[in-house]
C-alpha cells in the first residue's frame, strides 16, 4: 500500500517537491481521413472537492443519481480506516464514525472540515476501497464552500487514458496514463482484481493513498490510488506483484497501482445509502 502517514516529519521532508495543480492537454477525436477532426475539451483538473485525511488522502464523491439533499460521501482506501487494515475476506458496512476531513479548494487550501456519521463501507478484498457517509449534504457543502463533488463514472476506464492522481494531503498531482490492467494483484494477505497499472509519470508516494484518479477529458473519477512495488520485492507488502489468469508472476519494480471505482456505483441506492444487494453490484459482502 502507499502507506498512510503518521506525523509530520515525511511532511517537512517532501513539501519541497511542488505543490502544481495540474491542467489537462488537449486531445483530439480520432476521425476518417479527410474528415474534419472534433477537438475534445479536456476537464481542468484541480483540487477542488478532494479532502485531506489525517494519514491519507481521498475525495467527496457521488454517483449519477446522487441528490443535492443526500449525505455526501468521501471516498478513500480500505486500508486508510481509522479502525486498521481489515483483514482478508472482513467488510465493514455502516460502521459509526466522528472522522473529519479538510476540504481543499480549487488552488489546494483548506476550507473547511467536514465529519463522518459512519464509515458506510470499507474492505481491502478484492478492492483496496473506503467510502465515509458525512454529516453534511452536498447542497450544504456547495451552498457554504462552492464546491462540488466529483462523480464516480459509470464506465470501466480503458488503456491509454489520460489520468490525474490528485493527492489531497499533499496537495500535489501526479499525471500520467493508464499502462493497463492486472488480473490480480497481490501485496502481503491481499488481492485486488482488475487493478489499474499507471504508466511510469505517477510516481506516487505514502500519504496519496485514496487519492481519486480523474480521467482528464470527462473529469470523472475512475479509480481510487492504492498502491506501488517499492523495492522490487515480490508480492511482499509495499511490493504488489501482478498475478495473470495463468498463473504467471510479474514485478515491476517502481510501478503504482489504482482500484477501479465504477463497480461501486451500482450497490449504492437512494439516500446516497449502500445496498449489496442491488443489481449489478459486485463488491464483497460481510
Amino acid at each position: 500500500m502507499k502507506k498512510p502517514l503518521i506525523g509530520a516529519l515525511f511532511a517537512v521532508l517532501l513539501l519541497g517537491a511542488g505543490t502544481a495543480p495540474a491542467v489537462a492537454a488537449t486531445g483530439q477525436d480520432s476521425a476518417a481521413a479527410g474528415t474534419v477532426k472534433t477537438k475534445v475539451t479536456p476537464k481542468a483538473v484541480n483540487f477542488a472537492g478532494t479532502v485531506a485525511l489525517s494519514n491519507c488522502s481521498g475525495s467527496v464523491v457521488r454517483t449519477p443519481t446522487s441528490q443535492p439533499s443526500d449525505p455526501a460521501l468521501v471516498l478513500s482506501n480500505g486500508h486508510c480506516l481509522e479502525t486498521g487494515f481489515p483483514g482478508p475476506g472482513q467488510v465493514l458496512l455502516n460502521r459509526s464514525s466522528s472522522r473529519s476531513f479538510t476540504l481543499l479548494n480549487a488552488s489546494g487550501n483548506g476550507v473547511a472540515t467536514l465529519r463522518a456519521s459512519k464509515i458506510a463501507y470499507g474492505t481491502m478484498t478484492d478492492t483496496d476501497v473506503s467510502v465515509y457517509q458525512l454529516t453534511s449534504t452536498y447542497a450544504q457543502i456547495e451552498s457554504s464552500y462552492g464546491i462540488k463533488a466529483l462523480e464516480l463514472n459509470t464506465a470501466r476506464p480503458v488503456q491509454g487514458t489520460a489520468i490525474t492522481v490528485v493527492s489531497g494531503y499533499w496537495k500535489r498531482t501526479y499525471s500520467c496514463n493508464v499502462d493497463g490492467f492486472v488480473y490480480r494483484l497481490k501485496e502481503g494477505q491481499w488481492t485486488w482484481k482488475d487493478s489499474v497499472r499507471y504508466t511510469s509519470a505517477c510516481q506516487t508516494i505514502g500519504g496519496t493513498s485514496g487519492s481519486p484518479v480523474i480521467d482528464n477529458v470527462t473529469g470523472k473519477v475512475v479509480a481510487v490510488n492504492n498502491t506501488g512495488n517499492e523495492s522490487g520485492q515480490r508480492c511482499t507488502d509495499n511490493n504488489p506483484c501482478e498475478v495473470d489468469e495463468s498463473g504467471n508472476v510479474t514485478v515491476r519494480r517502481g510501478i503504482n497501482y489504482a482500484q477501479q471505482t465504477y463497480g461501486i456505483v451500482p450497490c449504492i441506492g437512494p439516500g446516497n445509502q449502500f445496498d449489496l444487494n442491488r443489481p449489478g453490484c459486485a463488491l464483497p459482502k460481510p
